[in-house]
C-alpha cells in the first residue's frame, strides 16, 4: 500500500490526512500526543516531535514511507524537506528551509534579487535609537521566525519599541527580532504550486486582521476581488519574482502582500507552503475547484500535479470567533443558511482573551 507522511496532527493538518486518505495512502502522521484530531484520523500515529527530522526519517524508512507533506505551517518546512531528500524525491533546496521560514534571511533574499522591501533591521535586544535614522515611524517588531501572528507589534515610538522588542525576541525560536518599515495598505495572499521551477498561481485571497498592534487574522476571502485589474500583471510579477527569490520549485507556497494607496505591490512574506487557516486546505478547492492538497500530495510523489477543477467555482469565505457575539453570528447563519456552511469549529470558550492566531475560538467556512 502507499504510503504518506503527514507532518502534524491539529485541526488545520487533518484535511490533509482525510485528503491521502481518499486518495489510497496509509497515513503515518507525526506530531507530540495532543489530543489532536490526526490522532485518531491517522491510519497510524506516532508521537514524535514535528521538529524531530533524524528520528521521524528513520520510522519513515522502517515503515516503507513514500514521501512526505504538511500543509500551513513554517515549522514543519524543514522536516518535510529533510524527509523528501532523504527519501530521494524532488523538493526545494536547502537554502529554501532557511530563507522561506526566517524573515530576516527573507528580506536579505528578496532585497538581493530586486524585489522591493522595506528598510529592515534584526536584532536581539532594543537597538540605539540612532540604529533607526531613516526608517521613520511607526514601525513594526516581530520575531524571526514564527508564524500565526505571535510576538507582532506596531509601535508608534522608541520607548513602544524597547518594549516590544524583548516581547518579540522571547517569542523567537533563535531569540532574535526583526524591525522593518511600517507599510500601510490592504493585505492579500496569492496560493500557487509550483513544479520543477513551473509556478502556478492558484488564487488570491482578501485578509481581515484586528489591525493595530498585533495583526491577528479575523477572516479571508477568496477571490480577492477588489483587486484593479490594471494591477494583477504587477502582483502576479511580484509574486513569481519572490517565488524564484527563495528558490521555491516544488509544492505550494503562500505569499503575503500589500497594495499600498499608491498601487505599489510590496511583499510582506513568502511561505515555501499552504496558506494555513484553511486557506489552502479549503478556500482554494472551494474558489477555484482545483484540489490544492491532492496537488500537494501529487508533487511531494514527484508527479506533475492535476490542476483540473473538480468542482464549479465560487466565492468562500473563513471567518474566525473572537467573541461571544463572533459564536452567536456563526450559530445565525447555521440556521438561517445551513447549506452555506461548509465547516465551522467552535471551542466554547469565547471570555479567554486571544493574543495570536493560535488561540482563537474556531471558525466557520461559508461557500457564498
Amino acid at each position: 500500500m502507499k504510503k504518506l507522511a503527514v507532518i502534524g496532527a491539529n485541526e488545520f493538518q487533518n484535511p490533509l490526512i482525510e485528503k491521502a486518505k481518499e486518495m489510497g495512502f496509509e497515513t503515518h502522521v507525526f506530531a507530540w500526543a495532543a489530543g489532536d484530531i490526526g490522532e485518531q484520523t491517522a491510519d497510524v500515529f506516532h508521537p514524535i516531535s514535528i521538529t524531530e527530522k533524524e528520528a521521524i526519517w528513520q520510522v519513515c524508512r522502517q515503515a516503507g514511507v513514500q514521501a512526505c507533506c504538511s500543509i500551513g505551517s513554517d515549522l514543519a518546512v524543514h522536516t518535510v524537506n529533510y524527509v523528501q531528500r532523504r527519501l530521494g524525491n524532488p523538493c526545494n533546496p536547502d537554502i529554501t528551509d532557511t530563507i522561506a521560514t526566517n524573515k530576516y534571511a527573507m528580506r536579505q533574499a528578496l532585497t538581493e534579487a530586486g524585489v522591493a522591501c522595506p528598510r529592515f533591521l534584526r536584532v536581539s535586544a532594543a537597538p540605539e535609537e540612532t540604529a533607526l535614522d531613516g526608517m521613520g515611524w511607526p514601525l513594526i517588531v516581530k520575531p524571526t521566525d514564527r508564524s500565526g501572528s505571535r510576538g507582532i507589534y506596531k509601535v508608534e515610538d522608541y520607548a513602544a519599541l524597547a518594549a516590544a522588542v524583548p516581547l518579540a525576541v522571547e517569542q523567537s525560536f533563535e531569540k532574535a527580532a526583526i524591525i522593518e518599515q511600517f507599510i500601510s495598505g490592504t493585505e492579500y495572499s496569492c496560493e500557487s504550486i509550483s513544479f520543477a521551477g513551473e509556478h502556478h498561481i492558484l488564487a488570491l485571497t482578501k485578509k481581515y486582521t484586528t489591525g493595530a498592534p498585533h495583526f491577528i487574522e479575523t477572516g479571508h476571502a477568496e477571490p480577492a476581488d477588489d483587486i484593479p485589474p490594471a494591477l494583477l500583471p504587477a502582483v502576479r510579477g511580484t509574486v513569481l519574482s519572490a517565488l524564484d527569490a527563495l528558490h521555491i520549485a516544488y509544492g505550494a507556497s503562500h505569499a503575503e502582500f500589500l497594495i499600498t494607496p499608491q498601487g505599489d505591490v510590496r511583499i510582506v512574506e513568502v511561505g515555501a507552503r499552504m496558506g494555513g487557516d484553511c486557506i489552502g486546505s479549503d478556500l482554494v478547492y472551494l474558489s477555484t475547484g482545483v484540489d490544492f492538497m491532492a496537488a500537494v500530495i501529487d508533487a511531494a510523489c514527484g508527479r506533475a500535479p492535476d490542476l483540473t477543477p473538480k468542482r464549479a467555482p465560487g466565492p468562500a469565505r473563513i471567518r474566525f470567533i473572537f467573541t461571544a457575539a463572533d459564536a452567536a453570528e456563526m450559530e445565525r447563519i447555521r440556521r438561517a443558511a445551513p447549506d452555506t456552511v461548509w465547516r465551522a469549529e467552535y471551542d466554547g470558550a469565547p471570555d479567554k482573551a486571544v493574543t495570536d492566531s493560535s488561540n482563537r475560538h474556531g471558525y466557520w467556512i461559508t461557500t457564498v
